[in-house]
């Protein structure tokens, strides 16, 4: 019994760790099939770029989502804004 709890743990562990990779990977296949159809990384790097936080991103990429009519599910806008916000705004 000692035994199986630490396995168990370990076993979470692993899921929860290929979630956040699987996770990742979803954020990036979102953003290149959907968002660089309609404009390139400028649009991410420009001095004048209207998203200033984290919400601001969150709900920036909500609006794109809309009204492209794509029907993402929450987390897919999630992976998405996490993906743009690691590889480009980095907000805290």
């Amino acid at each position: 019994m000692k035994q199986l709890i630490p396995a168990s743990i370990l076993a979470c562990l692993s899921i929860a760790s290929s979630a956040s990779a699987a996770d990742q990977a979803n954020g990036k296949q979102l953003i290149d099939t959907h968002c660089y159809k309609c404009h390139g990384t400028e649009i991410y790097t420009r001095p004048d770029r209207r998203v200033t936080s984290l919400p601001g991103l969150y709900k920036q990429v909500q609006r794109c989502e809309l009204m492209l009519g794509l029907k993402w599910f929450d987390d897919d806008i999630n992976d998405a804004s996490t993906h743009l916000n690691q590889h480009f705004y980095k907000f805290k």
